[in-house]
């Protein structure tokens, strides 16, 4: 399954499943089934005060974490469409780091 996280872009095409929130992505991903994801950044969704940011970076965040302490395994293909510049390369950076491990 290929997961495309964005609010308000289109996948290229239609074998992408398209979601607009990291919880959305996030459940996709607990199935294992995902074998290719995209990642936007800002997604213009609230952010409840005291709550983790709800933006893709989270879900690399996620990504992380069950990588590292449960022997997750990710997808094989992980890219990063974002245009914000600043985000984009913390993403790749997390990216490229679980690359390494795998």
């Amino acid at each position: 399954m290929k997961v495309y996280l964005d609010d308000e872009r289109l996948p290229d095409d239609e074998t992408w499943y398209l979601t607009e929130t990291p919880e959305e992505t996030i459940e996709l991903l607990k199935t294992g089934r995902v074998n290719e994801l995209s990642l936007d950044n800002d997604l213009g969704l609230p952010n409840d005060e005291g709550k983790a940011e709800r933006d893709g970076y989270s879900v690399c965040v996620w990504l992380e974490e069950q990588v590292f302490v449960n022997r997750f395994t990710p997808p094989q293909e992980m890219k990063v469409h974002s245009a914000n510049a600043v985000a984009s390369e913390r993403m790749r950076v997390v990216i490229m780091n679980l690359k390494k491990i795998l």
